[in-house]
């Protein structure tokens, strides 16, 4: 499902990561941004920024389990375990059923491997969020057109400590991957952000990188 048939919204109450979003943002006027909840906003899916256990104990991630019931981390802990043994690799996802009817799946993606670690000097973002519509792919590879839409927070903004620019930056990053390519797994995606990790690193929050992926049989356009 290419980005140009899902409707991505960009919600957070932090003002200097909605005010870096509008201009990291500001030549894709297809994306959504909004100050506010993302319990607030009507869209399929949901992305909360967790760790890699699926303890959803801090931040967003507390937020949004005390709104859809405890049992929405009993569903995103048995998927990783189920999937990935118990850890989600940064740079990886699970979307589960949310129990609601707004949104409909909860997609987890760790932005650090601990509760409360400081990723601010990580590109960690960047995996996130591009996990994160990696996620919607594989989702509607296995059911057509079940995500229609996406909501998605500020990365690491909050309890990661990452700075609002960085944050905008990177998750413009991980959108841009995923408009231009598609990946098969996890692995690929991974191994397409961290073989130019030297170049992002470089750019800092000066500038926004655009990751390109050499062609191979795996990708399709």
């Amino acid at each position: 499902m290419g980005a140009e048939r899902l409707r991505v919204v960009l919600v957070d109450v932090n003002d200097e990561v909605v005010t870096a979003w509008r201009s990291a943002f500001a030549d894709t006027p297809e994306v959504e941004i909004r100050r506010g909840s993302v319990l607030n906003v009507d869209a399929d899916a949901w992305v909360s920024p967790t760790n890699a256990r699926g303890r959803m104990d801090g931040g967003v991630d507390a937020v949004v389990k005390r709104h859809l019931g405890a049992g929405v981390q009993v569903r995103v802990q048995r998927a990783i375990r189920d999937r990935f043994g118990g850890s989600l690799p940064v740079g990886s996802a699970v979307c589960v059923p949310s129990g609601a009817a707004v949104p409909r799946y909860l997609i987890s993606t760790p932005t650090m491997r601990q509760s409360s670690q400081n990723i601010s000097e990580t590109m960690n973002v960047a995996l996130a969020c591009a996990a994160a519509f990696q996620a919607v792919h594989l989702q509607n590879r296995a059911k057509p057109a079940s995500i229609r839409s996406v909501a998605l927070v500020g990365m690491g903004a909050q309890t990661g400590r990452v700075p609002a620019p960085v944050c905008a930056n990177l998750m413009w990053t991980g959108y841009t991957l995923f408009q231009d390519h598609t990946f098969g797994d996890y692995d690929e995606l991974r191994a397409a952000v961290l073989g130019q990790l030297d170049d992002i690193e470089g750019a800092g929050s000066a500038r926004r990188v655009r990751i390109n992926v050499p062609e191979r049989p795996s990708f399709r356009r």
